[in-house]
């Protein structure tokens, strides 16, 4: 044995040096490594308290997906206006629409149909007579609108038109010889028409009114079908005062008027004020010169 291993003792020893210097560098680089690690993470924003403002990758999209801002809804409004447009509502055409769905006493029950109802001056009767019908002068403009579009204009749509006299009377029916009162115009590219006729009278039961039908086409008009809606105008209440105030001109319309409201009116009573606003023609003059009226008419498409 000592032939092979002369120097036993002495290199055990120095291996256990060896060995004792290779463990501790094998620990301090345990050590380093570690520090390392921790300082990446922390680097990387890996503590806890980051992890709220950490993005987060998913596939090829990096950072956090953003909240959509709701878009408001604009109001439409129709040019010209500075209120918002509504649907008008349906009302009936009440017992003298003349627009063949019912019976006249005397003449046709069907104006709709006769050449000569195209007009912007409706005071003049047009069929047995040519009687003008007399009153306070009251020039009309109506502008239809699609309220689904954002208040856009209605062009090349029909609006008939009637009302009755200064009297209360209706031509075809309690004036049975007469046409006045009534006619038909096209819309123009602003969704307008213009009537000339009188300020309608107030007759017992009912505030002061005008009807109209509205229709999609001129054609569809002069058939008398199809109508998209049947409505009425509510006439503005200090100007029926005004007007009415000449009882020589309007013989019966005050004390009618005084006996009525818009709250006990059969047709207007239970609509929205939002409704009547729109429903009342904004009207400008006076009793001398006449007056010019405006109106909104809102149709849902």
């Amino acid at each position: 044995m000592s032939d092979r291993h002369p120097d036993h003792a002495h290199s055990l020893a120095d291996d256990l040096k060896v060995m004792e210097t290779l463990m501790a560098r094998r620990r301090a680089l345990k050590w380093f490594a570690g520090a390392g690690t921790a300082a990446l993470v922390a680097g990387c924003g890996g503590s806890d308290a980051a992890s709220g403002s950490v993005a987060v990758v998913s596939g090829s999209t990096a950072g956090a997906t953003p909240t959509p801002t709701p878009t408001a809804t604009p109001t439409p409004t129709a040019s010209g206006t500075s209120t918002a447009c509504i649907a008008d509502p349906a009302e009936t055409a009440g017992p003298y629409p003349g627009d063949g769905t019912n019976t006249a006493s005397g003449g046709t029950s069907n104006i709709l149909t006769v050449s000569g109802v195209v007009r912007s001056d409706i005071r003049p009767s047009f069929l047995s007579t040519t009687t003008v019908a007399t009153g306070v002068l009251l020039k009309i403009t109506l502008t239809l609108v699609d309220v689904n579009a954002t208040c856009a204009p209605l062009a090349g749509y029909a609006v008939y038109l009637w009302h009755c006299d200064r009297q209360g009377l209706y031509s075809l029916y309690t004036a049975p010889a007469e046409s006045y009162l009534r006619g038909v115009q096209v819309t123009d590219a602003n969704g307008q028409v213009s009537f000339t006729t009188i300020f309608p009278g107030c007759y017992d039961g009912r505030w002061p009114h005008m009807h109209f039908e509205v229709f999609s086409s001129l054609s569809n008009a002069l058939g008398g079908r199809y109508a998209v809606l049947t409505s009425q105008l509510a006439m503005p209440s200090a100007v029926c005062s005004t007007v009415y105030a000449d009882a020589t001109t309007y013989p019966s319309s005050a004390a009618k008027f005084a006996r009525i409201s818009l709250s006990s009116d059969g047709i207007f009573g239970d609509n929205s004020a939002a409704q009547i606003a729109q429903q009342t023609p904004v009207l400008s003059g006076n009793v001398t010169a006449g007056y010019d009226a405006t109106a909104l008419i809102g149709i849902a498409r």
